[in-house]
């Protein structure tokens, strides 16, 4: 299971009012706990207003759905192309700050030393420059999203 797949579990599980799911696969096994404190409810009632505390009781989350068949992801033919990776751990950002446009689309050229992406590792803000000449083809990661050491970025076709 790549770090895609557990992002987007993590998405799920959020959107859900499941509480905890365990996936095993190829000997690893992930666990994902919703972190949720119990409520309480006050009650006042009677005549003298005495005020009665019952935690609410927790229900058991329903079963996980069986897991779906990842469907495998189509990739262009990468033959010619070139891929620029990420020379380091952090969080990658397609713009170099909130208001400003995005540094790289698809389509666009690229030049040697052009900034393509930023990434924050530790609270600096990393500005990743190009290595090669060409087009991007295709963005593998997603804005705000964590990247590994040596993870693809871009493609580039350099003709």
């Amino acid at each position: 299971m790549d770090i895609k797949q557990i992002q987007e579990l993590v998405k799920l599980i959020n959107k859900t009012n499941i509480g905890e799911i365990t996936i095993e696969e190829e000997g690893i096994k992930i666990t994902v706990k919703q972190k949720k404190e119990p409520v309480q409810h006050i009650i006042a009632g009677g005549q003298s207003g005495q005020i009665y505390s019952s935690p609410t009781q927790q229900q058991a989350p329903p079963p996980p759905p069986p897991p779906a068949a990842i469907a495998p992801v189509e990739i262009p033919k990468t033959d010619n192309y070139i891929t620029i990776k990420s020379p380091m751990i952090g969080t990658f950002y397609r713009q170099s700050g909130p208001d400003k446009p995005l540094l790289v689309n698809v389509g666009d050229d690229v030049t040697v030393g052009k900034v393509v992406c930023i990434i924050e590792a530790m609270k600096l803000f990393n500005e990743i420059e190009s290595e090669v000449k060409g087009t991007i083809v295709k963005i593998l990661v997603e804005d705000s999203s964590p990247v590994e050491y040596d993870q693809p970025l871009f493609l580039v076709d350099p003709s």
